[in-house]
């Protein structure tokens, strides 16, 4: 089911497929407004931050709004709750217009999180069009025909992956003078890296065959890839901006700006913590780079060594890889139901959280900054890695570590085996 057509003029249009994307045009909207740090600058290390100087909705608090409900069922009511105009809200949408497209992917829990957070932005004021992009066959060229007025007319695209084929069929019919890449990760340091090499933009997870072949579908595909990386080159008619909370360095023309989590800050916590630790979980073997038994083992050996309690599934973990880990380990699973550094933010979180090289050894710190939790990271042993992962993933995940800043780094020791246990 697709938002119908109409009449909208937005100054600015943000295409979003995942939560954290759309978490981060929700600060990079923020920041438009305010300016960096959002009111002033961010505090020192160990200054409490301020929560929102008025009591937030009891389901933005922390209470969910029905508890005790399965996931499906709350997906089931929200989809029946479809936005079915150009508005998505009260008021007009700050930052000249912004205008935020959801192309929902089919992944339950990425559509739950998703729904979560077009309510966070439909209170600020943004206006929200939820697309059933890949609804079925036909979608995704009647989702493309409804949007290429809109496209037409915005004079700045926002979008969070630019690694996405369906974002990069898309920038093929703007006309926007400016654009904007908002974080979906770790994929950004590697997305400007390309593009400062002039490669093609291809994920880093991404096995190649042969000699850095192109695949039957990437060879189909390569014209629309090709034009969609010149566009998100700047010249003199267009601008290029990346707002970012990773370490990049700007390739030429190319505007960087921190993304400081202000708005998170300013809009949930600060936290009550808890005396135990948390671990953060990973995607990486859904994607294919780390062996799963290794993950397991390495899971339950960080838990025993630090005492973690508590578990926090990536949106991708497979039900059957949470279920393992939960009867080794005995961890408590919990599948959040908003990115991690709002779940973080509005607490209860631990006061030390461990996490695999990920998007959060870099995100975590920043919107926790003052509260006292330490984010500690553990490095992916190259023993891990499957024969399928890309020759370029070792070398990555091992950037995404050591470019982190104000984390603590970890040695994996492996447990004894059990008959030394004695």
């Amino acid at each position: 089911m697709t938002t119908p057509a109409g009449p909208e003029r937005a100054g600015t249009l943000a295409f979003v497929e995942s939560p954290v994307q759309l978490l981060n045009v929700l600060e990079w909207a923020h920041h438009s407004r305010t300016g960096p740090g959002g009111t002033g600058a961010d505090p020192a290390p160990g200054t409490p931050v301020p929560g929102p100087r008025e009591a937030p909705p009891p389901w933005r608090a922390g209470v969910p709004r029905q508890p005790g409900r399965h996931e499906a069922d709350h997906e089931a009511d929200h989809e029946a709750d479809h936005e079915a105009g150009p508005g998505g809200g009260p008021h007009d949408a700050p930052a000249a217009g912004l205008l935020i497209v959801v192309l929902a992917p089919h992944d339950p829990m990425t559509r739950g999180q998703l729904r979560r957070m077009t309510e966070l932005a439909r209170d600020e004021g943004h206006r929200v069009r939820w697309e059933e992009a890949r609804g079925g066959p036909g979608a995704p060229l009647s989702t493309i025909a409804s949007l290429a007025g809109p496209l037409r007319a915005a004079r700045r695209i926002v979008i969070g992956d630019p690694f996405s084929r369906y974002v990069q069929l898309l920038l093929t019919i703007t006309r926007a003078r400016d654009l904007v890449v908002v974080d979906d990760g770790t994929a950004t340091m590697e997305f400007v890296a390309q593009l400062a090499r002039g490669e093609r933009l291809v994920r880093w997870h991404r096995h190649r065959s042969g000699r850095g072949a192109l695949g039957a579908r990437e060879l189909i595909f390569a014209p629309v890839s090709a034009s969609a990386r010149r566009r998100l080159t700047p010249n003199d008619r267009r601008t290029v901006e990346v707002f970012t909370s990773m370490p990049v360095e700007a390739p030429p023309g190319v505007r960087v700006v921190a993304n400081e989590f202000a708005w998170t800050r300013g809009a949930f916590g600060p936290p009550r913590l808890t005396r135990g630790t948390d671990l953060v979980g990973t995607s990486l073997v859904e994607t294919g780079v780390v062996d799963p038994e290794r993950y397991l083992t390495a899971v339950a050996d960080l838990a025993g060594a630090h005492g973690a309690t508590r578990y926090f599934a990536h949106r991708r973990e497979s039900p059957d890889k949470l279920r393992a880990i939960s009867a080794r380990t005995g961890l408590e699973i919990v599948r959040p139901e908003l990115p991690l550094e709002l779940i973080a933010r509005r607490g209860p979180i631990g006061r030390t959280v461990l996490s695999f090289p990920s998007t959060v050894v870099h995100t975590l710190p920043l919107a926790l900054v003052g509260t006292g939790v330490t984010v500690a990271v553990c490095d992916i042993d190259p023993a891990w890695l499957t024969e399928d992962a890309s020759p370029r993933a070792e070398g990555f995940l091992s950037g995404v570590t050591g470019s982190a800043r104000d984390v603590r780094r970890l040695r994996y020791v492996p447990a004894p085996p059990r008959s030394s246990m004695a």
